[in-house]
């Protein structure tokens, strides 16, 4: 008789202080709410990756790319299972918080929503509604330093109030504090320390250590775990922390959205992105005002250099603005939507090197076929063609075609139509 696993495990087989564990075991332990409580978490893995930020000069073309460090954490095994079980239960009581508020439509990220509702369609929605209202005011903002700056006060009451107690329960206070008093270990400093290559870390081994080495050379003899002090800050990566934002921001989004409500505006936040779209007889600095008060009142602070407004008017009979509003990987400019050109030139940049290294590949073949006697081959087209065309299943060209006919955008169909002629040209470049 098979066992009905639920949707709060994943099976997850990467390297950490804990070994891999399988569906029954976990929920033997993350159901039992005395075994939580006393649970001793490990301490997040963490690590930087850069990442690219790809943008096109207008007049001169140039391409621009941008090297932002972004610094990874990750749980361990047994960790990340009772963080996802406890997710999936806060999940239920949000969704039906945000139901009772009106906000159901308004928290767009890290929530199922609709019928397979996706960043197209909210993105879609929020351009309708600008042509709707018409002549508009938009501002574009975010929080700074969001997951960094939320502080742990406000997290427990707006914890304790989802839950209806006035308290955490043990269980729940446990896996608070080790979010909030949580610890760290430099996962590349903790490799060189114990000798585990960086390239091939799995090499022989299911954990990186065990549980008297951690104790002895990872606590003790190398002092690698840094744990966190101040009064604010979760830490990014763990399957609960999305959630616990949004928890996070019931009562600053409650009152954005009312004050939406009662301009005859709108308002989205996905994650740390705000959008709010209103009337123009509502100024720009009047809705600036209001938002960055209400951050204020959540001890978090909105990036000012990243907020960008739009006035959308009406210019010979169409609306226009100035500069484009983009969301969400989406350019709108009141009548047109396009796809980002920072989206299209990563993508033409990642091209390009699957296609470099489909031919040294080939050439490589080549070399020994012809050692061999054997004729030379052609370069393989089938992984290009699945990652760069629209022959692909999943890939960035069919998501595209799918935003341009959700959009019904002639524009970004204009936008992908040259893709196909320039994997072609890349492949036939000698």
């Amino acid at each position: 008789m098979s066992t009905k696993v639920h949707s709060w495990f994943k099976p997850r087989t990467y390297l950490h202080f804990d070994n891999p564990i399988g569906y029954k075991k976990a929920k033997k332990i993350v159901t039992n709410i005395d075994v939580v409580a006393q649970h001793s978490f490990y301490p997040f893995l963490q690590f930087t990756i850069k990442t690219s930020k790809i943008s096109k000069e207008k007049i001169s073309k140039k391409i621009t790319r941008e090297n932002k460090p972004r610094e990874i954490s990750y749980a361990s095994h047994l960790d990340s299972q009772i963080y996802a079980y406890y997710a999936e239960q806060l999940s239920k009581l949000y969704e039906e918080e945000l139901t009772q508020l009106g906000l159901d439509e308004n928290i767009l990220a890290f929530r199922k929503i609709g019928d397979g509702k996706c960043n197209i369609h909210f993105a879609h929605d929020a351009f309708e509604k600008i042509k709707s209202i018409g002549p508009s005011n938009v501002v574009a903002m975010d929080f700074e330093k969001f997951f960094d700056s939320l502080d742990h006060r406000i997290l427990k009451e707006r914890w304790s109030a989802l839950l209806g107690t006035t308290k955490l329960p043990a269980d729940h206070f446990n896996v608070y504090k080790s979010l909030t008093k949580f610890a760290t270990v430099n996962r590349d400093e903790l490799y060189k320390n114990l000798g585990i290559s960086k390239h091939n870390p799995k090499h022989n081994r299911y954990r990186i250590c065990s549980a008297d080495e951690f104790r002895n050379k990872v606590r003790i003899g190398y002092k690698l775990i840094k744990t966190n002090t101040d009064l604010y800050g979760i830490p990014q990566g763990s399957p609960i922390s999305a959630l616990l934002s949004n928890i996070y921001l019931i009562e600053f989004d409650k009152a954005v959205k009312a004050y939406a409500d009662s301009c005859g505006g709108t308002y989205y936040r996905y994650c740390d992105d705000i959008l709010f779209i209103a009337p123009a007889m509502v100024g720009i600095s009047t809705i600036e005002n209001f938002v960055t008060g209400e951050a204020n009142k959540a001890r978090v602070k909105i990036n000012s250099k990243k907020t960008v407004p739009h006035e959308f008017k009406y210019s010979s009979g169409r609306l226009e603005t100035k500069k484009p509003l983009q969301y969400l990987g989406f350019l709108f400019d009141g009548k047109n939507t396009y796809l980002r050109s920072g989206s299209l030139s990563r993508f033409s940049e990642r091209m390009k090197i699957k296609v470099r290294l489909a031919k040294k590949t080939r050439a490589k073949c080549n070399q020994e076929r012809e050692s061999k006697g054997f004729p030379k081959t052609e370069i393989f087209k089938k992984d290009i063609y699945s990652r760069c065309t629209h022959l692909g299943r999943r890939n960035f060209i069919r998501y595209g075609h799918r935003a341009a006919k959700i959009m019904s955008s002639r524009t970004i169909r204009k936008q992908l139509k040259p893709l196909w002629n320039r994997v072609q040209d890349e492949i036939n470049r000698p």
